[in-house]
């Protein structure tokens, strides 16, 4: 069962930088493809960005393309999520999600097999 854990969440003015980190434990992390959704009070669970296990293909969200960057460290069990130019509108709660699937396109909810618990980032206007 892998555990997925969420941090580097907090308040930042629009036009400022944050980088979320999720650590992974209780399976094998370099087998999972790595995804980061966010969900803002209201709307649905958006998709944010996905790594492949090997870190060969990435994939973003339309809103966060050219802003956001998405990372891992296998030998950390880590996946990251670099932003900046955050904008008021990427305030939500963002959360990592783990697949495995063999594809690197994995940009739907359900097809995640693990979710972290969330960590809330506001950016104010």
């Amino acid at each position: 069962q892998v555990q997925l854990v969420e941090s580097g969440g907090g308040l930042v003015h629009a036009g400022g930088s944050l980088t979320l980190s999720c650590v992974a434990s209780g399976g094998t992390f370099r087998r999972n493809g790595m995804g980061w959704f966010r969900q803002a009070p209201g709307k649905e669970r958006e998709f944010v960005a996905v790594i492949s296990w090997s870190a060969t293909s990435t994939y973003y969200g339309d809103s966060v393309k050219g802003r956001f960057t998405i990372s891992r460290d296998n030998a950390m069990n880590t996946v990251y999520l670099q932003m900046n130019s955050l904008r008021f509108e990427d305030t939500a709660v963002y959360y990592c999600a783990a697949h495995n699937s063999r594809r690197a396109r994995v940009i739907q909810p359900y097809e995640y097999n693990y979710w972290g618990r969330g960590t809330q980032v506001t950016v104010s206007s």
